[in-house]
């Protein structure tokens, strides 16, 4: 591995530290560190030579993509290896064996593979096949691109010609986050830290719940998903519109999961649940940026007694969201985020999960990945039938949910750490949050 200041490609932006940050809080939790996966099943095998040579290509137009992340000083860059490492693998399943659970077997094998962080590869793909299942995962650390990222390269993938490929690489000046915290001038910059500083004191106010139990040493992140149809789906985006708004989508499965979980385990310690998200500072249904990530963050919190009254719950973070953004406290993480950057990952770590009583804040995890879209491109000789994603999480707490929508179907994607959380225990909770999003609960 090389040292020289010439091997730099890219310092991480104040988003890609926040993840970076997790990154090591998990790997402190004796798991693989920050590594997300986006699963595709395909309804064929794909043109395999040309999967290959759109990948080659992605690699020689985003030089990070073969890179090793390290530390020069206080900060991380990507660098150039002596060596790329391949990008590109394939897992068949063996003669008489289960085509789901090699494919679930596999997702977890390279979900949980625990190597330096120099030596992780930013990201992999594999083609997972049987002659009844074909899958095609890829693997990413967090630090290296967010999910709307994936789904951007998802796309190049997707794309025919070289010319419409060369779209998704036109050079952008600066990370989205630095371009939007640079509206700001440096005392209107101290006024947004000073906000998201109290904003964070008044969230710590309120014990997070935690509805499992964390004292187990934990062993591996499992998945399981559930897709529901198209008519369902309509169901849950109409109640989310009546509950939440056009844009409350997210809030929606948020409560939704919270009266879950207090369903599930109403004795469980805490005051409150509390939960991290991010919104994307891209525009829509633009092709760039396509690697870095490039967010913001927030949180829902809503306390226990709220969180049993059904309606309460969904007008109180309609509210509480209207309040954040009326404040500017969406924007205030930014200049914390930017502090936060140049602390050790240790530090920087524990202060993003724990609250000032040393209490774990997140009470679980949660992305909504929204609608992804390929409208108008194809899979290299096959077409998808069905998306979701996962992604290593802390413990506590232990649980994320991940929700995306494709093709009009709704996957939520359950990434849960064993053996803190059981099989059966998310196959529980699966059905509370399926009757919660769909209404069908008292």
């Amino acid at each position: 591995m090389t040292n020289s200041t010439t091997d730099i490609l890219q310092a991480l932006n104040i988003a890609d530290s926040f993840t970076l940050a997790m990154d090591e809080e998990i790997r402190q939790d004796g798991l693989s560190g920050s590594l997300c996966g986006c699963v595709s099943e395909l309804n064929q095998l794909p043109d395999i030579e040309t999967l290959k040579q759109r990948i080659d290509q992605f690699s020689q137009y985003f030089p990070t993509a073969t890179a090793s992340l390290q530390q020069r000083g206080k900060r991380f860059y990507w660098c150039k290896r002596e060596t790329s490492p391949p990008l590109f693998f394939q897992h068949r399943c063996p003669e008489n064996s289960s085509a789901d659970k090699f494919q679930q077997q596999t997702i977890n094998e390279l979900i949980n593979q625990q190597q330096n962080r120099e030596l992780t590869t930013a990201i992999e793909f594999h083609l997972i096949s049987s002659p009844t299942k074909v899958t095609f995962f890829i693997r990413w650390i967090h630090p290296f691109c967010d999910a709307r990222g994936i789904d951007l390269i998802l796309k190049f993938l997707c794309t025919e010609t070289e010319e419409e490929r060369k779209l998704f690489a036109q050079a952008i000046d600066k990370p989205l986050v630095d371009i939007q915290l640079d509206k700001y001038p440096w005392w209107q910059k101290v006024v947004l830290l000073l906000k998201g500083k109290r904003y964070i004191a008044d969230i710590d106010k309120l014990h997070s719940i935690q509805s499992f139990n964390t004292d187990q040493p934990p062993e591996q992140l499992n998945h399981s998903i559930q897709t529901l149809s198209q008519q369902q789906t309509e169901i849950v985006n109409k109640q989310a519109r009546k509950y939440c708004g056009l844009t409350g989508t997210s809030l929606y499965y948020i409560a939704c999961l919270m009266r879950a979980l207090e369903k599930m385990n109403p004795t469980s310690d805490g005051e409150a649940y509390c939960a991290p998200y991010a919104f994307n500072l891209r525009r829509q249904r633009v092709l760039t940026p396509v690697t870095a990530n490039h967010v913001c963050a927030l949180f829902a919190q809503a306390p226990r007694d709220i969180v049993k009254d059904r309606k309460k719950l969904f007008a109180h973070l309609k509210q509480q969201n209207m309040d954040v953004i009326r404040q500017k406290l969406d924007y205030a993480f930014l200049p914390l985020m930017w502090a936060g950057s140049w602390l050790s990952l240790d530090k920087y770590g524990k202060i993003l999960r724990l609250s000032s009583k040393g209490k774990e804040r997140s009470s679980f995890w949660f992305s909504d990945v929204g609608k992804v879209d390929l409208t108008n491109v194809q899979f290299p000789g096959a077409e998808i039938k069905r998306m979701f994603h996962l992604c290593q999480v802390t413990t506590p707490p232990g649980l994320a949910l991940l929700c995306c929508n494709y093709q009009g179907q709704l996957s939520l994607s359950y990434s849960f750490v064993e053996p803190i959380i059981s099989q059966q225990q998310i196959e529980t909770l699966q059905q509370l949050v399926l009757a919660e999003l769909l209404e069908e609960t008292e």
